[in-house]
């Protein structure tokens, strides 16, 4: 990403999930902010997200979950991106990730240390606090851009 450059995000729900609303409303706050969004909309596998990724040389990929199976929708993700060239690709998964909420920080665990993600959000999560936590992220990445500014 060069200095100037609007970041690009890939964003939406992974495997078998239909439920839509919460990507909808984080896409829709990033567009808002100023981020440049491709909204794959429910129901996407992980081949789907890395294509978009490739085709809008995208900075980051967004995957929502709220069925509770993304612990096994979203196992090899990064080794995936990786295969595909997309090394430094930022990944966040967000949702009911798991069934049981109770195990909320052994999910985060597990979807940051042993998945690969760069952050893993419940979720009761503010669509602040995920652009928040990517402009940061972006950031680290690219200090010298204007992450999701206009």
């Amino acid at each position: 990403m060069k200095r100037g450059k609007t970041p690009t995000i890939v964003t939406g729900t992974i495997g078998q999930d239909c439920h839509i609303v919460g990507i909808w409303i984080v896409t829709q706050a990033l567009k808002r902010v100023g981020f440049n969004v491709h909204y794959l909309g429910g129901v996407v596998s992980q081949e789907e997200f890395i294509e978009a990724a490739i085709e809008t040389n995208a900075d980051a990929i967004l995957i929502s979950s709220s069925y509770g199976m993304a612990r096994i929708d979203c196992e090899g993700m990064r080794e995936k991106c990786i295969e595909s060239g997309l090394k430094d690709i930022i990944l966040y998964a967000g949702g009911t990730l798991i069934p049981d909420p109770e195990e909320w920080p052994q999910t985060k665990e597990l979807f940051e240390k042993r998945l690969g993600f760069n952050r893993a959000f419940p979720p009761e999560i503010k669509p602040l606090q995920v652009i928040e936590a990517l402009k940061e992220d972006l950031g680290k990445i690219h200090p010298s851009s204007e992450c999701g500014t206009r």
